[in-house]
């Protein structure tokens, strides 16, 4: 007879082990729908928080201190158009400690990816903080192009010369620059607000300092220009900041409902799986009762296989969203796709408890069956 005390037993985990390898597909469905958990979880993160750092970086590379924005605008780029005169940074530039003021256009577009298309007076720009030249130069012309190495090499080679389509219509790529600077397309500021049917119109305005000690100052100085007061003024320092998760309207919302139904499928499914695991197991579980087994050790045993399948189910799951990273880099090199290592354990920790808690009451079955009646069952 089995020794109760000594649970759990060896030939416990060897039954864990054999239970799982003599159903191997109910196993792989058990193990793949804990995989595929893991995976919606870290995939819409790595998509949200890819594109919110990504943004964050490009436009601290940018160069400039302080950025003001129309009044009512929102802290995202790109989802306010084009809505106040690009004439207002002539003001802009004649107020003390202001060294650069460059008006840009913002134009959100959804094309193999989304982007944020960049309308700039290059001089300007420029002056934030010089462009690095890979190939080419600043436009010559009204229907030239600034693009950055990431879209380059994503466009199956773009090069200096070649004709590209932004807005459906043909720009003429007059250099390649290095990433990190604002948009992965730019064009000059009239063309894209003419097409935009915007003429004359800026986004926001990026502003240089001489000091960060005078930013202040020169924040109080904008607002009391007519006209202006009501306009949002940001150092980059408090822009950053803001670009966080819970500062973005439906982020957290969309990343819970997407984490609760992953939840539910992984949930499901082994609950399914060794519900029906406990019943095809009737008989042998009658067995090890009458050998002596205990409620604790049928319910290590069951609670064993699942977790067995957690993990494996988990290590999957991460391998997976770690070669969808290589293949969407790959594919869309523009488009970010961050996998963080608390996300990870978010992700790993949450698989893992719906794991536990859908065998949880398999295990209490399978450990409150009757042996005599499991003996006799058909």
């Amino acid at each position: 007879m089995l020794e109760p005390e000594r649970y759990p037993h060896p030939a416990m985990n060897k039954l864990v082990f054999a239970n799982l390898i003599h159903r191997p597909m109910r196993s792989l469905i058990s193990m793949a729908a804990i995989a595929i958990e893991v995976v919606m979880i870290l995939s819409v993160v790595a998509i949200f928080m890819g594109q919110l750092d990504g943004q964050k970086l490009r436009t601290n590379g940018i160069g400039a201190d302080m950025m003001v924005r129309p009044p009512n605008s929102s802290n995202i780029n790109a989802m306010g158009g084009a809505p106040v005169p690009a004439r207002n940074a002539e003001v802009l530039r004649k107020l003390p400690h202001v060294t650069v003021v460059s008006p840009v256009i913002q134009q959100f577009a959804l094309t193999s990816a989304p982007e944020i298309i960049y309308g700039i007076d290059f001089k300007s720009y420029d002056a934030l903080k010089p462009f690095v030249f890979l190939s080419g130069g600043p436009f010559t012309g009204p229907d030239d192009a600034i693009i950055d190495d990431v879209f380059a090499r994503k466009d199956k080679g773009t090069r200096v010369g070649d004709t590209i389509q932004i807005q459906n219509h043909s720009f003429r790529v007059s250099g390649i620059v290095e990433a990190g600077k604002g948009g992965r397309k730019m064009v000059p500021i009239d063309t894209l607000g003419d097409l935009m049917g915007a003429t004359g119109k800026a986004s926001l305005f990026y502003i240089k300092t001489d000091s960060e000690a005078n930013e202040e100052t020169v924040r109080q100085e904008i607002l009391a220009v007519p006209g202006l007061g009501q306009y949002i003024v940001q150092t980059m320092h408090e822009w950053l900041s803001l670009m966080t998760p819970d500062h973005i309207p439906g982020f957290n919302i969309a990343l819970n409902v997407v984490t609760v139904i992953a939840t539910l499928v992984g949930f499901l499914v082994i609950f399914l799986s060794m519900y029906t695991a406990v019943l095809e197991r009737t008989r042998e579980i009658g067995i090890l009762k009458s050998m002596g087994a205990s409620k604790t050790a049928i319910v290590s045993m069951v609670l064993g296989e699942s977790v067995l399948m957690g993990l494996l189910g988990i290590a999957l799951g991460l391998g997976l969203t770690y070669g969808i990273h290589e293949f969407l880099y790959l594919r869309f090199p523009t488009l970010f796709f961050e996998i963080t290592n608390q996300w990870v354990v978010k992700a790993s920790i949450i698989a893992f408890l719906g794991t536990v808690l859908g065998a949880g009451y398999p295990a209490m079955l399978a450990a409150s069956k009757d042996p005599i009646d499991a003996l006799a069952y058909e």
